[in-house]
């Protein structure tokens, strides 16, 4: 009988996008940073890894957080999200909730400048363990100051992620 083992696809990588992105206090305006395509990788999960570079003096115990937003078939989103990437504001943080999975949150230290706060998380297990055709990433923060104006300090990665037998 064969073993079923993990494998790992080649990581789509890129940077910028959330360059000098403003503060909002309730996380509802934020930008749709980028999206995963599972349409042809038919990937059983994707792992994604980000890093934000905080702006200069952000206000002690606000908070990075990101969210993933699938589409059943690659094409219909909900609420404000369109699969590109872009500022976007919800409707409402409920709407936002309805919707929307909490990817992960990164607590910001106070009065430290050009920190960098990243989170690894997996697609799969935000959506029951089915990944959807297509997933966006969407970046919202309450620090009180935009986030850093380097498009390099800001990056992803999106793994896709196989079962393999041998």
């Amino acid at each position: 009988m064969a073993d079923t083992k993990l494998a790992y696809g080649t990581a789509a990588t890129g940077n910028g996008g959330i360059t000098s992105l403003a503060s909002s206090a309730d996380w509802t305006a934020g930008y749709e940073w980028y999206v995963a395509d599972n349409t042809t990788d038919l990937a059983l999960d994707r792992l994604q890894q980000i890093a934000v570079t905080v702006g200069t003096t952000p206000t002690s115990g606000t908070e990075i957080r990101v969210y993933v937003v699938g589409s059943y078939d690659g094409s219909t989103w909900p609420d404000v999200m369109d699969g590109t990437p872009s500022a976007e504001t919800w409707t409402s943080a409920g709407v936002r909730d309805g919707v929307a999975k909490l990817a992960a949150v990164m607590r910001c230290d106070s009065t430290t400048s050009n920190r960098v706060y990243s989170a690894v998380f997996s697609v799969a297990a935000l959506f029951g363990g089915v990944v959807p055709k297509k997933c966006a990433v969407f970046v919202a923060h309450n620090t009180g100051v935009n986030l850093n104006g380097t498009g390099g300090n800001h990056t992803y990665a999106d793994q896709p992620v196989y079962a393999t037998s041998a």
